[in-house]
């Protein structure tokens, strides 16, 4: 039977139950929940680069069905702790910044923020940097108020500290689940905030919150907790890995300047069969009967790939706008469609969605040649015989000569390679 969800706080749990958002909640928070009393919440996001990438959509999300639901987010870039680190997930010390390339990227995060949340209203999100706060504390008033809270045994036992003890963890990193109990204090002594997010890899850091909290704040007269927990799963990659990355490696990014529109749709399109249900629930804010309907028309004719089409094309609607959707769809539908390519723009736009190959020189020269020197095969024996073979077609002219020239360059600049069935090369000339 296809849920229903009850459209205030109450409903929160149940939604991210069905969507597979929920790993795990501290004591007493299904009880808040019932109260309908708005709630605060809040989720770190770590500003070491400009841009944030898909990892990112989890947290985003469980802060958009927060909203949705009633609640009131709080989107913290971590200044402070990002010239710390956090051993949360990382095999390696991170990178420290310099404060002004902290604020730069706060700032660009805040615009990309804006594409998901409601920046105004009854239940308005807003934007906090740690560093404000965290900066101006002294060391002394740091061990007394904070460390003293905690024995060396509580922190040796979480997770995040376990897993980097024997490759190495330094005294900084160490301490970043107290700094982190410090935001959430700050946090719930001057805003009211009273529910922590994040990943399962972060229960620990999270609870370190918790305990800070329980250990300096009066009791309730209602017997509830002053502050509570709420925990995704960590999403993983068909591969394993974790998720957020290309398949080449590469972070997906939340903007134009990382990850074009064309990859971004095209990245999505890619989804396999096994991860799309997932990716639906957790990505999209689809009606529970729309989403089951995806999954049903993807089990049945999964050639068609109408579930991914749906999703693709919503997420990068909600990132990139909609006439950017509209444009990398057209954008797709024309590279897997049978038809030469022929318009310098599309071309252009393809050539840097797909990270095509540039050639220095064509004229002349060998089709077998200018491909294998421009990396697009691995030797030029691998072109001729693919020539041979009758799978090589450039600018919609088949190539069945192993000795045969490059076609000259559409619009003097552009080349469309075909090779085989399923692949297709965008080639510029690069006269430089």
């Amino acid at each position: 039977m296809t849920p229903a969800f009850e459209t205030g706080l109450a409903g929160l749990l149940p939604e991210l139950r069905w969507r597979g958002m929920f790993h795990a909640a501290s004591e007493g928070f299904e009880a808040r929940l019932a109260t309908e009393r708005q709630i605060t919440a809040y989720n770190g996001f770590d500003p070491s680069g400009p841009w944030l990438h898909i990892g990112h959509l989890v947290p985003i999300f469980g802060l958009i069905h927060l909203q949705r639901h009633g609640g009131r987010p709080i989107a913290l870039v971590g200044g402070g702790t990002g010239m710390i680190g956090d051993p949360s997930g990382r095999s390696s010390e991170r990178n420290l910044q310099s404060v002004d390339v902290i604020e730069a990227n706060a700032a660009s995060m805040h615009r990309q923020l804006e594409r998901f949340l409601d920046f105004d209203g009854p239940n308005a999100a807003r934007m906090d940097n740690n560093l404000h706060w965290l900066e101006p504390i002294r060391l002394l008033d740091f061990l007394r108020d904070v460390g003293k809270h905690f024995t060396i045994p509580y922190m040796l036992a979480k997770d995040s500290v376990q897993v980097r003890l024997e490759g190495g963890l330094s005294f900084t990193e160490f301490s970043y689940m107290l700094i982190q109990a410090a935001d959430f204090q700050h946090l719930h002594r001057e805003l009211g905030c009273e529910l922590q997010m994040g990943g399962a890899d972060q229960w620990g850091n999270i609870t370190a919150g918790l305990e800070l909290i329980r250990r300096t704040s009066e009791p309730r007269s209602d017997g509830l907790p002053n502050a509570y927990a709420l925990a995704y799963p960590l999403l993983l990659a068909p591969s394993g890995a974790k998720f957020g990355k290309s398949e080449s490696g590469d972070s997906v990014w939340l903007h134009a300047d990382g990850t074009s529109p064309y990859a971004f749709y095209q990245h999505w399109l890619n989804t396999d069969d096994r991860d799309t249900s997932i990716y639906l629930r957790w990505f999209t804010l689809f009606e529970p009967a729309r989403i089951e309907a995806l999954e049903a028309a993807l089990a049945e004719a999964p050639g068609k790939r109408e579930a991914q089409r749906e999703l693709a094309f919503d997420i990068t609607a909600r990132v990139h706008g909609v006439p950017a959707a509209e444009q990398a769809k057209a954008d797709s539908e024309a590279l897997f469609g049978p038809e030469p390519l022929r318009d310098p723009a599309l071309l252009a736009r393809l050539h840097a969605g797909l990270r095509g190959f540039e050639a220095a020189t064509a004229a002349g020269v060998q089709a077998a040649a200018v491909l294998a020197d421009a990396g697009v095969f691995p030797s030029r024996g691998e072109v001729r015989r693919l020539i041979q073979n009758g799978g090589l077609t450039i600018n919609g002219e088949a190539i069945t000569d192993p000795a045969a020239v490059m076609p000259a360059p559409i619009a003097g600049e552009w080349w469309d390679v075909r090779i085989g069935k399923r692949r297709r090369e965008i080639g510029r000339l690069n006269r430089t």
